[in-house]
C-alpha cells in the first residue's frame, strides 16, 4: 500500500502550556514505516506536545485519531498496546532491577494480577541484549549510569512492542556509539516491522541522517511540517533556531552548522 492508513492523525489540533501557544491547528499524519523528528528551541513544547499526542495531557481544542478513532475515548490498555511513549527522564521511583524495569513495558499486555510469564522474560531479555545490555538483568537501576539508564528506557519501551513509538531525547545521556546504536536499532524496527517514530530530536545533523519527516515548532503555535530533505534548509534552520546556519554538503549527505 503505497499511502496506508495513518496510525496517528491530528485535526485541528491546538495545544498551550502556561499560556504559552505551542501548536495551532496542527494536522498531523503518522503512518507506518515513517520516522519523524521534532525539532525547536529550547521551552518552545516539544514534551508538551508530545505528551498530548500519547493521551498523558489535554489538548485546548481539536481531535486526536489512534487507528481512526478518538484517542480520549480509546481504553487505555489498547492504547498502550498501540503508542508506547519514552520519556525524557528515565529516574524511576523505587528501585528495583533491570529486568523488573524492563518488564514494565508488558503491562499493558497482561491483565489484571497476572504475572509475567517465561515468555515475556524473553522478551524482556531480547530488548535488553539490543539495547546492550545483556547481563545487567539483576543488577539494581540504582547502581546505573545516565547512559545505561537511558538504554534501560529504550529497552523498556521495545518490550511494550507498540506500533507507534513517541521518544523525547532518546540519545540524550548517550555517547555517539550508542547515539548510533539506538537510532539505528530504531531505524530497523520501523523497516523490518513497519512501526511510526516521532522523536524529539536536537541534534540536526541526526534529524537529517533519521528522519524521513519533521516537525519543525517555531513559537507562538507556528509549525512547518514536511519531508526532511525539503524542511532542512539555511532559512528555516536560522528561523527555528534564531541563529545564523550553514549547509556544508559531504559525500554522506549535508551537514549543517552553527555560525
Amino acid at each position: 500500500m503505497n499511502n496506508p492508513l495513518p496510525i496517528l492523525e491530528t485535526q485541528s489540533l491546538s495545544v498551550s502550556i502556561g499560556g504559552k501557544q505551542v501548536c495551532r491547528d496542527l494536522n498531523l499524519a503518522l503512518r507506518p514505516g515513517e520516522r519523524w523528528g521534532m525539532l525547536g528551541l529550547n521551552g518552545v513544547g516539544k514534551t508538551s506536545l508530545l505528551h498530548t499526542l500519547g493521551g498523558a495531557r489535554q489538548s485546548e481544542a481539536g481531535e486526536i485519531l489512534l487507528d481512526g478513532a478518538s484517542l480520549a475515548a480509546t481504553p487505555r490498555r489498547h492504547a498502550a498496546q498501540r503508542a508506547g511513549m519514552m520519556f525524557q527522564d528515565s529516574d524511576e521511583a523505587f528501585p528495583s532491577s533491570v529486568m523488573e524495569a524492563a518488564l514494565i513495558g508488558r503491562h499493558p499486555h497482561l491483565h489484571a494480577w497476572e504475572w509475567e510469564s517465561a515468555q515475556d522474560e524473553a522478551i524482556a531479555r531480547a530488548a535488553l541484549d539490543a539495547v546492550g545490555l545483556s547481563g545487567f538483568e539483576a543488577r539494581s537501576t540504582a547502581t546505573l549510569s545516565g547512559g545505561e539508564r537511558r538504554r534501560l528506557a529504550l529497552a523498556a519501551l521495545l518490550v511494550q512492542d507498540p506500533q507507534l513509538l513517541l521518544l523525547d531525547e532518546p540519545v540524550n545521556h548517550l555517547d555517539v556509539h550508542h547515539q548510533i546504536a539506538a537510532l539505528e536499532l530504531l531505524t530497523r524496527l520501523t523497516r523490518e516491522q513497519n512501526k511510526v517514530l516521532l522523536m524529539v530530536l536536537h541534534d540536526v545533523n541526526l534529524a537529517a541522517r533519521y528522519c524521513d519527516c519533521l516537525l519543525l515548532l517555531f513559537g507562538e503555535g507556528e509549525t512547518l511540517q514536511g519531508p526532511a530533505c525539503e524542511l532542512l534548509t539555511e532559512t528555516n534552520l536560522e528561523r527555528l533556531y534564531h541563529h545564523p546556519m550553514r549547509r556544508l554538503p559531504t559525500g554522506a549527505g549535508d551537514f549543517f552548522y552553527p555560525m
